[in-house]
């Protein structure tokens, strides 16, 4: 979710009794310390911190290890010096997987947990299989716990991936419309219009991120392919603003100003989920009691 995932929705899911995760893939080492140090004292639940691999800073991972319970790693070749790294700082280490061999080397590497994400998933994707044919054939290389990522937005979706083996699920889309994310209220009001058939995966949004796929909303494709412009708004990052390039792999805060339609709108096929903005310890608590109602009928 990238810097609409903010630390206050990490703590609002941690304190709800699931595990918030934070990005800052901007921020120096120091700020990723200060903000995770922040958290810690702000709740006693789990929270973890995500690191994109074609961005990485080794001091940042160093810092976090020493703060968050759970250091994760995307897109990229897992590799055992990081798993070691954050092992070293007392963190639980996780590699997010789009494959069967992507899996296996997250698990020769020494990963504690994985998460193997579908094709389903908004934002970043890193395979090419679907949610339900992945979780199958990384449950029969691995020994390890698996949480299920993809095109998880409700309950039916949740009871159905614990179902099928997962031990844990990921929820990406629906969370965007929490009160404690940092999503612009346009980009939030398409989400709520949106409906699955609405998504694509897509290489479009490639500035900044070249030769990574993503799923986002049909309707922002079509409007960053006609607009006119080489920038398409701003965003303030630290103390000033910064022009968004035409074909940006940043998504809208609410600082970003601009013709906020081309932008880089993601979400995944679990978007019909998102029906209006909800505080984060809500969707939690429908997510889980429902999920518990609909496997406790089927015992």
């Amino acid at each position: 979710m990238g810097m609409v995932a903010t630390p206050e929705l990490a703590a609002a899911v941690a304190d709800a009794g699931a595990v918030g995760m934070v990005a800052l893939p901007l921020a120096p080492s120091d700020q990723v310390a200060a903000e995770l140090a922040g958290l810690k004292s702000r709740t006693a639940g789990v929270v973890g911190i995500n690191f994109l691999m074609p961005f990485l800073n080794l001091d940042c991972v160093e810092a976090a290890a020493d703060q968050a319970k759970i250091v994760e790693f995307f897109y990229g070749t897992p590799e055992r010096s990081l798993v070691e790294l954050t092992h070293r700082g007392g963190a639980l280490t996780a590699w997010q997987v789009g494959s069967e061999l992507e899996a296996c080397q997250a698990a020769d590497a020494g990963c504690d947990f994985l998460i193997a994400q579908g094709t389903e998933a908004g934002g970043h994707v890193r395979g090419a299989m679907g949610l339900f044919t992945l979780l199958d054939r990384v449950l029969d290389v691995v020994d390890l716990p698996v949480v299920a990522a993809g095109g998880i937005g409700t309950s039916r979706m949740m009871a159905a991936a614990l179902a099928a083996g997962a031990d844990a699920v990921r929820v990406g889309t629906r969370f965007l419309a929490a009160s404690e994310a940092d999503v612009n209220p346009e980009y939030l009001d398409r989400l709520v219009a949106a409906n699955p058939e609405e998504t694509v995966l897509t290489d479009v949004f490639s500035v900044m991120w070249p030769d990574a796929p993503h799923r986002v909303l049909r309707s922002a494709v079509e409007a960053s392919l006609a607009y006119p412009g080489d920038v398409v708004g701003e965003v303030l990052l630290g103390e000033s603003r910064t022009a968004i390039p035409k074909y940006s792999a940043l998504c809208p805060t609410r600082t970003t100003i601009g013709e906020i339609a081309a932008m880089a709108l993601y979400a995944g096929e679990s978007v019909g989920a998102v029906k209006r903005e909800q505080p984060a310890a809500e969707i939690v608590r429908q997510l889980v009691e429902g999920a518990e109602a609909l496997l406790g009928s089927r015992r």
